[in-house]
């Protein structure tokens, strides 16, 4: 991919109850982050060009779809968010490099499409820097049931020279979501298994 990734990480939980212990109104939620420590072509200078790091990405989004798709199992995602964590040599802009829509696309292609735009977030910081990454529903937006986040900590990551590019999944909406709107079942219509 012309990328320097020094480690992958792979996160999966499945949640079976909520917050007070009621169990699961329909199958589990399983949360999946896919993580990559990249080296920063660009740690330590400025660069109006930030082509050595956007023009490789598709091949990135590709890995982290396959990843994705491996993690979830028999269950299909339906929301998803990324977001970067920029080593403290490198600028938050190189960090958002990696998240473009070039990236995007082949992890939409590899989860079944997505019509929605990605939520997204990121952060300047150090290894063991914790990050929120946003959750939203990957075919309408305003899936109010899907709104979630996932927390990742990449224990020796990023080093100052890296940039952690992070991927997060859910194979469904909150457990016991009762606060209306829009519902999956409206835009999915499938059964949440591949």
């Amino acid at each position: 991919m012309g990328y320097h990734i020094r480690k992958w990480f792979t996160q999966v939980e499945d949640t079976l109850a909520n917050e007070t212990g009621q169990a699961a109104d329909g199958p589990p939620v399983r949360k999946v982050v896919i993580g990559a420590a990249i080296r920063n072509p660009y740690a330590g200078r400025f660069s109006e060009d930030l082509s050595e790091i956007v023009d490789d990405s598709a091949g990135l989004g590709v890995e982290f779809g396959r990843r994705a798709v491996a993690a979830a199992g028999d269950h299909m995602i339906v929301s998803y968010g990324k977001a970067c964590l920029v080593g403290v040599a490198g600028e938050y802009e190189h960090g958002n490099a990696f998240l473009t829509q070039t990236f995007a696309d082949p992890v939409r292609d590899a989860v079944g499409g997505g019509k929605s735009w990605v939520p997204s977030t990121g952060k300047r910081g150090g290894p063991g820097t914790a990050i929120d990454v946003p959750l939203a529903h990957k075919d309408a937006l305003y899936v109010r049931s899907h709104y979630d986040t996932i927390t990742a900590m990449f224990p020796d990551c990023p080093s100052p020279d890296e940039v952690v590019v992070i991927f997060a999944f859910a194979t469904r909406g909150r457990l016991h979501a009762r606060l209306g709107g829009l519902r999956a079942s409206e835009i999915e219509g499938v059964d949440g298994l591949r």
